[in-house]
C-alpha cells in the first residue's frame, strides 16, 4: 500500500493581521455580529462558499487580499475592535462569579452527543444539539466554569437533496478538522493527546480536540486515529449511523472515554450534567474513579459520585430511550463490570425498571438516572409527561411527588437574532440587552420603539427570507438537472410583500408535517386568496425514517401544484444557516405536534426576538408560553385517543384560526400602510416571552438549582468518608428491616367527621418500625381534597411529632389543615430520612397505612 507521509498547512498572516487567527479560533464570533461582518469583509464570496467557515476563509484567501488589508485603515480599526471585545469577554467575570462568590472551585462538566455551534462545524443533528450549543454559549456569558464534552464526528450528519420524485437522499461529506475553528489537544511533549478504552479483546484510542466557544472549552473526542481497527476508526464516522452496537461504541467512547478525557486534561468535574442518556456511561466510570481515590466499595462510591452528577431528558416516550440487548452489554462491560467490583447482572441491573428482570433490555435512561441525584425534564408539561413514566421507579409515591422536575428550554438570543433587530434593540433597549437577555425589565423597554420602525426592520428580514430561498430554491432545481424554465420559475416564487409561514424541524411522523394538508383545497384557497399567503418549509427524516420520508415526498407534490408552486416552498438540506434565514424573516411560525408528544422544542423560541409570531399546539414550551396576547393556539391542550380525529379536529382549527384571526390581522393596515394590531402582538410577545425562553435563563435556573446543590453535596460527601458509611449503613438498614414498618392505629381527636374552614384537624398515629430508630423515617399525614373515586388528589403533607415511644412502637402527633369545603381526607405514611440524602429520589422507599 503507498505510504503517505502526512503534514497540515496552516494559514499565512501578515503579523498586522495575526489577530483574525485568534478571532477565528473562539466560537464567539458565531454570536458576536461585529466579528462576523469582519471575517464576511475579507472576501464575502468566500464567506458563503466555505458555509461561513473562518477558518477556512484565512486558508483560502488570495495573498494579495491580504496584503491590501493591512493598508485598509477602515478594516484594522474594525479588527482591533473586534479583537478587543473578544479580550474583554474573556477577562470578564461573568454573572456566576458575581452572585455566587463563595462557589470557587466548583468545575461543571457538560456531555453531549452533539453540539450545534454553527453551520461549519456539522456536529449536530437537531433540536438537541443545538440546545448543547446554545447551552454552551450561555455558560460563557454569565461565566459558569464549565467545559463541554462530545464526540467529533467524521462524517458530521448527513446532508439531504431530494429526487425528481421527492423522495429525500443522503449523502455524507468527510470533514477535514484542520480546515474547521477546533484545534487538537497536545500532550507536554507535543503529541495529539488521546485517551484508552478497553473494547472486547482490543484497546481502542481516541484522540482530543478542542473547540473555544467563548469563555467554556468543549472537548471532542475522535476514534479516526492511526492504530485502531478500521472498524474502530469510523466508531466515530458519523454522528446517529450505524447499528446498535456502533451507538454502544458511541456512547462508550462518550461516556467512559469523556471522562477519561477530563483527567487526561487535569480536570475534575465537581458536576457532571448528562444531556439525554447517550452519555450515561460516564456514571459508572465516575464511580470507578471514586472507588480508586478513596477506597470505597462500588455502592459506596456511587452515592458519592450520583450526588455531584444531573440527568436531563427530552425523550417524551419511553420508546425514545436508547436500549440495548442485554447480550450487547455482556460483550462490552463483562471484564469491565469486574473492575467495579461487580458481576454482569448486577452491571445490568442498573439499566433495569426491574432490576431482577433478565430478559429486560439496557436502557440508558435508568442507568443515567440511578447515577445521578437530580432527573428533570425540558418544559413544564414533560415534567408531568416524564414523572408518569417514571413512577414505576417510585413506586408509592402520589404522582406529583415522584422527584423528577423540569427546567424549561430556552435558545442563545444573540445566535438567532437578525443583525437589523439586533441593531434596533441597542437603539431603544440599550446596549446591555445583549448581555443581559433574561433581563425582564429591559424588554419593557420594547414599547418605546415607534411601530414603523419595529415594522421596516421585520420587513427588511422577510425580504432577506424571501430572496435567499429563491436563491437557493434555484440552486436545488439545477442540482438535480431542471430544465431552465424550472429554475426561472424557482428564481420568482414567493412574494416579499405576503404573509410568510415558517415550518422546519425534524419531519417524524408525531410533528405532523402534513396536518396542513388535510384539506387541500381550502389550504389552496388560503394561500392564493385576494390576501395571499406563502409557506417555506424544510427539514430532514432520519435516513431510516420510510414514514417521515414520505411526509417530505407529499410535500413536494403539493409545493409543485401549479396553482400553489409560488406559494409554497420546501428548502433542502435544513441546518443552522437554512434556521437563521427563516427564523429572522417569517411572520408566524407553525407547529403541529401530536400533544404531548413535544418534549420542549426551540424553533419557535428563535422567531420571538426577531419579532415573529408563534402559531402552535399547546404542547413542550408553548404550553406554558401561551397567552392570546402573544400568539395563537391550535385546541386548548386536549389529548385524544384516536389519532385520526385527532388531526381533523386539529386541521379544522387551524385553518379556522388562518382564515378568521391570523390573515386579516396582518392585512389590517392603516392610512400608513403599518398593521397596528399585528405589531401590538409583535411587542407584547418580544416583550413577555423573549427574556423567559433564553438559555441564559435556562442555564442560570440549572446553576442554582442543580449544579450548586449537587456540587456542595459532592463536596460534603467527599469530605468526610464516615458521612458516606454512615448513608449508606443507613441504607442497608432501609433495605434490610424496611419490611417490618406498619402503621398500626390512627385516631382523629374527637372522632369528628366534620370540621370548619381554617381549623385543624389533631391527628395520632401508632407506629411500629421494627429494628429501624425513629430518626431513620419520618411519619407524615398526606392530606387534601378527594377526588371522586375517593382518592387524595394533589396532596400536601406535614411531618408529624413523636410524642412516646414503648420498645418497637412509637406514637406521633400532629395537626393537617382544612383549606378548603368539600370532600377531604389524610393518609399516614412512614418514609425514609437521612441527613445526607437525596429524598426520594435516591431511596424510593415508602409505607402506607394499609
Amino acid at each position: 500500500m503507498l505510504r503517505v507521509h502526512a503534514y497540515h498547512v496552516t494559514p499565512c498572516l501578515p503579523a498586522r493581521l495575526q489577530c483574525l487567527n485568534k478571532l477565528s479560533l473562539n466560537l464567539r464570533w458565531s454570536w458576536h455580529h461585529p466579528t462576523i461582518e469582519l471575517f464576511r469583509t475579507l472576501d464575502p464570496d468566500l464567506w458563503e462558499e466555505t458555509g461561513h467557515n473562518p477558518r477556512l476563509i484565512l486558508g483560502r484567501i488570495d495573498q494579495r487580499r491580504l496584503d491590501e488589508l493591512c493598508g485598509d485603515e477602515a478594516f484594522l480599526a474594525q479588527l482591533d475592535r473586534a479583537s478587543a471585545n473578544l479580550d474583554e469577554h474573556l477577562a470578564g467575570a461573568g454573572w456566576f462569579a458575581a452572585a455566587h462568590p463563595e462557589a470557587t472551585g466548583i468545575r461543571i462538566a457538560y456531555f453531549s452527543a452533539e453540539f450545534g455551534l454553527t453551520e461549519c462545524i456539522p456536529n449536530y443533528a437537531g433540536g438537541l444539539g443545538i440546545l448543547a450549543g446554545d447551552h454552551l454559549k450561555s455558560a460563557s456569558d454569565l461565566g459558569l466554569p464549565l467545559v463541554g464534552i462530545g464526540l467529533l464526528y467524521q462524517g458530521g450528519y448527513f446532508h439531504q437533496y431530494l429526487n425528481a420524485d421527492g423522495w429525500q437522499q443522503e449523502t455524507y461529506p468527510i470533514n477535514d478538522f484542520h480546515n474547521l475553528p477546533i484545534q487538537p489537544v497536545e500532550d507536554g511533549a507535543g503529541k495529539p493527546l488521546r485517551v484508552h478504552i478497553d473494547f472486547p479483546g482490543r484497546r481502542l484510542e481516541a484522540q482530543i480536540w478542542k473547540a473555544q466557544v467563548g469563555r467554556v472549552p468543549l472537548y471532542l473526542l475522535d476514534t479516526n486515529v492511526a492504530g485502531n481497527t478500521a472498524d474502530d476508526r469510523q466508531v466515530t464516522g458519523a454522528l446517529y449511523g450505524g447499528d446498535r452496537e456502533l451507538r454502544m461504541q458511541q456512547e462508550i467512547v462518550l461516556g467512559i472515554g469523556g471522562m477519561r478525557a477530563l483527567h487526561a486534561l487535569g480536570i475534575r468535574p465537581t458536576v457532571c450534567h448528562m444531556n439525554e442518556g447517550h452519555s450515561a456511561f460516564l456514571g459508572p466510570e465516575r464511580t470507578r474513579m471514586i472507588m480508586e481515590q478513596f477506597g470505597f466499595l462500588y455502592h459506596e462510591a456511587r452515592q458519592v459520585a450520583a450526588a455531584g452528577n444531573i440527568f436531563t431528558t427530552h425523550t417524551p416516550v419511553a420508546a425514545g430511550f436508547d436500549r440495548f440487548d442485554p447480550g450487547l452489554v455482556d460483550k462490552y462491560f463483562r471484564e469491565y463490570s469486574r473492575s467495579l467490583g461487580l458481576g454482569i447482572e448486577q452491571f445490568l441491573a442498573y439499566g433495569r425498571q426491574v432490576p431482577s428482570d433478565l430478559g429486560e433490555p439496557f436502557n440508558m435512561a435508568y442507568l443515567a438516572a440511578r447515577h445521578s441525584s437530580y432527573t428533570n425534564g425540558v418544559a413544564k408539561l414533560h415534567g408531568v409527561v416524564t414523572r408518569k413514566m417514571a413512577q414505576p421507579m417510585w413506586a408509592g409515591y402520589p404522582l406529583e411527588e415522584v422527584p423528577i422536575g423540569s427546567v424549561t428550554n430556552g435558545i442563545h438570543t444573540r445566535s438567532w437574532i437578525s443583525m437589523e433587530m439586533s441593531a434596533l434593540l441597542n437603539r431603544y433597549l440599550g446596549p446591555q440587552w445583549s448581555e443581559k437577555p433574561a433581563d425582564t425589565a429591559l424588554w419593557q423597554r420594547i414599547d418605546r420603539i415607534p411601530d414603523q420602525e419595529l415594522w421596516r426592520v421585520h420587513e427588511i428580514r422577510r425580504e432577506r427570507l424571501v430572496h435567499y430561498a429563491r436563491s437557493r430554491l434555484a440552486s436545488q432545481v439545477r442540482q438535480r438537472g431542471g430544465t431552465d424554465a424550472e429554475i426561472t420559475l424557482a428564481g420568482g416564487v414567493l412574494s416579499p410583500d405576503a404573509l410568510t409561514i415558517g415550518f422546519a424541524r425534524r419531519f417524524a411522523a408525531y410533528k405532523r408535517a402534513t396536518l396542513l394538508l388535510r384539506d387541500m383545497d381550502r389550504l389552496k384557497r388560503i394561500l392564493t386568496g385576494s390576501k395571499p399567503v406563502q409557506i417555506l418549509l424544510a427539514g430532514k427524516a432520519h435516513p431510516h425514517d420510510t414514514e417521515g420520508k414520505e411526509l417530505i415526498r407529499q410535500i413536494i407534490r403539493f409545493a409543485r401544484d401549479p396553482q400553489v408552486r409560488r406559494s409554497v416552498v420546501f428548502l433542502e438540506d435544513y441546518d443552522i444557516s437554512v434556521a437563521r434565514y427563516l427564523v429572522q424573516g417569517a411572520d408566524v411560525w407553525l407547529n403541529t405536534p401530536r400533544r404531548p408528544n413535544e418534549a420542549s422544542g426551540t424553533s419557535g423560541m428563535k422567531l420571538l426576538a426577531n419579532g415573529g409570531l408563534n402559531l402552535s399546539i399547546l404542547d413542550g414550551w408553548w404550553d406554558e408560553a401561551y397567552h392570546r396576547e402573544v400568539g395563537w393556539a391550535i385546541g386548548n391542550g386536549e389529548e385524544y385517543n384516536n389519532p385520526e380525529y385527532q388531526d381533523q379536529v386539529e386541521s379544522e382549527a387551524l385553518y379556522h384560526i388562518l382564515e378568521n384571526d391570523v390573515v386579516p390581522l396582518f392585512y389590517d393596515r392603516d392610512a400608513a400602510g403599518i398593521p397596528r394590531g399585528w405589531l401590538a402582538k409583535m411587542k407584547a410577545s418580544m416583550k413577555r416571552l423573549s427574556p423567559v425562553f433564553s438559555t441564559n435563563r435556562m442555564v442560570a435556573e440549572y446553576a442554582e438549582r442543580f449544579y450548586l446543590p449537587a456540587a456542595n453535596r459532592l463536596i460534603r460527601l467527599t469530605a468526610d468518608t464516615a458521612r458516606v458509611r454512615s448513608l449508606m449503613d443507613w441504607r442497608k438498614r432501609l433495605y434490610v428491616h424496611g419490611s417490618e414498618v406498619h402503621v398500626t392505629q390512627v385516631d382523629v381527636d374527637g372522632g369528628s367527621r366534620e370540621f370548619l374552614v381554617g381549623s385543624k384537624v389533631k391527628v395520632a398515629a401508632r407506629v411500629s418500625l421494627g429494628r429501624l430508630s425513629p430518626g431513620d423515617v419520618r411519619v407524615q399525614a398526606y392530606y387534601g381534597v378527594l377526588t371522586a373515586d375517593g382518592r387524595i388528589g394533589k396532596g400536601s403533607h406535614v411531618d408529624l411529632s413523636l410524642r412516646q415511644s414503648w420498645d418497637t412502637d412509637h406514637l406521633y402527633e400532629g395537626e393537617v389543615e382544612c383549606g378548603q369545603s368539600g370532600s377531604s381526607g389524610f393518609a399516614i405514611r412512614v418514609v425514609p430520612f437521612h441527613e445526607d440524602a437525596l429524598l426520594p429520589y435516591e431511596v424510593p422507599w415508602i409505607r402506607w397505612e394499609e
